[in-house]
């Protein structure tokens, strides 16, 4: 089993944190091989940026994501951007409040209301890229919850643990729902 998943987003969003979570569940605490990697360009906060998780049980021969098996997208300049790094097949999850994308025979898409229920809820959206990663990990079922949880907990600034657990929640039950739908 390899997997690569890209989040991707604006600068300031948090898709790097998003990344480093997952890559830690699934290094840490459920003892996978896993590289995570990430680029922006010079206009890092506004512009598109993307970070990058491998998760392998096999060794990973390759450090850099070629071939997106999952991509996370919280703005349309990214999802724009990196929608054709998606291989045949893919899975995308997209905040269905600002990003659109067509329907394709290419990919399976996932428009999940990520803005507005993270402001409906926390009245702010600084723990936009938490829910995300809920999301992908509710969809995924890559990583084990347990292990996304500690990860969560460990990069969580002083104090946000409890709201970033009820973030990563909430992107659980978004997750869920779209399935459903």
């Amino acid at each position: 089993m390899k997997y690569e998943i890209r989040f991707s987003g604006s600068g300031g969003q948090g898709v790097i944190t998003a990344s480093v979570i997952l890559g830690t569940a699934a290094a840490l605490h459920d003892g996978k091989n896993v590289i995570q990697s990430q680029a922006y360009g010079p206009e890092a906060r506004g512009g598109a940026t993307k970070a990058d998780v491998i998760i392998a049980d096999e060794k990973i021969l390759y450090p850099k994501a070629q071939h997106i098996d999952y991509l996370v997208s919280l703005t349309q300049k990214a999802a724009n951007k990196f929608i054709k790094t998606l291989k045949k097949g893919g899975i995308v999850i997209i905040d269905g409040d600002f990003v659109e994308l067509p329907d394709s025979p290419d990919y399976k898409i996932y428009r999940l209301p990520i803005t507005s229920n993270t402001i409906a809820k926390f009245n702010r959206t600084t723990t936009l890229n938490v829910v995300a990663v809920g999301a992908f990990a509710e969809m995924a079922g890559l990583v084990s919850m347990d292990a996304v949880k500690k990860a969560v907990i460990e990069n969580s600034p002083a104090g946000f643990e409890e709201m970033n657990i009820a973030s990563f929640e909430l992107g659980r039950d978004l997750a869920r729902a779209a399935k459903k739908g």
